[in-house]
């Protein structure tokens, strides 16, 4: 789970003195990675007094005080689906973030632990977006509920509820537009949906929205969250495409701004390219300390 950015920061930890000229690079090396100006510039100056505080002399304390001061941003998404209960999962998230492909792979997940899941083609907006989600479920051997482009995407996401709740299933995971003619439209169709999945006899505590980033967009990702967040209250982030290309520091510019917590993070092709996001692992990848 290394990365350019990463391997930056590792060699610039082990390779330069500690003196100004150091936190002015490591300044610099910040803001590439997507951790935003002012977001840094906290970091930089807690990581100063912080390492004057505690006398730092090596590369080791300031990698561990670093790690310190980026872990108070970022947070796992503790929840556990009960089986025998409907979960709903509203998967958020601007076209060609790798959506519909984290549906697929969570949708493998959980039926790897025993889950009945179910697919909802609620981007009806979009033309491909029912094809390609219909696809996924045909390759999982999973139910989904769709209707026809230009359908109403709440209306689907009734029907899901109604039928997962007939035929006994554990979780639903709902596709959503992520464009729409304007602003205002998009707001106005999730709040449509978010209404109706709290209408349904789903339980609160069951009902889970989840905004998925592309790792590789920057600081676009937190511009996205906060647009969606709008519309309805965000429960957590899915970081896709975390591969060598990516740096993922807007994770911890989201968890600064919305203290959101990350359910999940893609990092392959494959339906099982995706795991719980592990803090220790991505924080310490982050600031490139080796285990």
């Amino acid at each position: 789970m290394f990365n350019k950015f990463k391997e930056k920061l590792k060699s610039l930890f082990t390779s330069r003195k500690i003196d100004e000229a150091f936190f002015e690079e490591l300044e610099d090396t910040l803001i590439e990675g997507d951790l935003g100006a002012r977001l840094t510039d906290e970091v930089i100056e807690t990581l100063r007094k912080a390492a004057k505080e505690e006398r730092a002399k090596s590369v080791e304390d300031l990698q561990r005080i670093m790690k310190d001061i980026l872990s108070c941003y970022v947070n796992p998404f503790e929840f556990e689906p009960k089986k025998g209960e409907l979960t709903v999962f509203l998967i958020l998230g601007v076209n060609g973030v790798g959506k519909t492909t984290s549906i697929a792979k969570i949708a493998q997940y959980y039926k790897d632990r025993g889950y009945k899941v179910m697919l909802a083609a609620a981007d009806t907006f979009r033309a491909a977006a029912v094809d390609q989600l219909d696809i996924h479920a045909e390759r999982l051997g999973i139910r989904i509920v769709k209707q026809k482009t230009g359908s109403d995407p709440g209306a689907v996401v009734y029907d899901a509820i109604t039928s997962a709740q007939s035929q006994g299933e554990d979780i639903i995971l709902v596709d959503t537009a992520g464009r729409m003619h304007n602003k205002e439209n998009l707001m106005r169709e999730l709040q449509k949906i978010n209404k109706i999945i709290a209408n349904r006899g789903v339980k609160e505590e069951n009902y889970k929205k989840f905004i998925v980033i592309d790792s590789t967009t920057g600081q676009n990702g937190l511009s996205q969250t906060l647009l969606f967040n709008e519309a309805v209250k965000v429960d957590g982030v899915i970081l896709s495409k975390y591969d060598s290309l990516s740096k993922g520091g807007a994770l911890v510019q989201i968890g600064q701004q919305l203290s959101l917590p990350v359910a999940f993070v893609g990092t392959g092709e494959s339906y099982k390219d995706i795991h719980k996001f592990d803090k220790d692992e991505f924080l310490d990848s982050l600031v490139g300390i080796d285990k």
